[in-house]
């Protein structure tokens, strides 16, 4: 098993959260936040976005940098594109699997 598709399983459990998944697409639109400005115009607190985000970070779709007493969180999507490289890689697989079946049957 390669070193991404190792990851592959973290990314999903990260990306299979509700909540994660919003703040994954505010971050996703190029812009650094902090986790005041993720908590802006939701009903989450401060804690709880912190902990979504050290989710997001062990599973590498984030990364933060201290900006002042401030960490600062952006998007990463390589592992975002490893995982839609396994899910292709996968699905042809699945593709060819499916063909010999009706190829078999026919």
């Amino acid at each position: 098993m390669s070193r991404s598709t190792r990851r592959v399983p973290v990314v999903f459990a990260a990306l299979g959260d509700e909540t994660r998944l919003s703040l994954l697409e505010r971050l996703s639109k190029g812009r650094r936040c902090s986790i005041a400005q993720l908590t802006d115009g939701t009903r989450l607190t401060r804690q709880a976005v912190t902990k979504h985000l050290r989710v997001l970070e062990k599973a590498g779709v984030v990364h933060a940098t201290r900006a002042g007493r401030e960490s600062v969180f952006e998007f990463d999507p390589r592992p975002v594109a490893e995982v839609r490289t396994y899910l292709d890689r996968v699905s042809r697989q699945w593709d060819e699997a499916l063909d010999r079946l009706r190829a078999y049957v026919e």
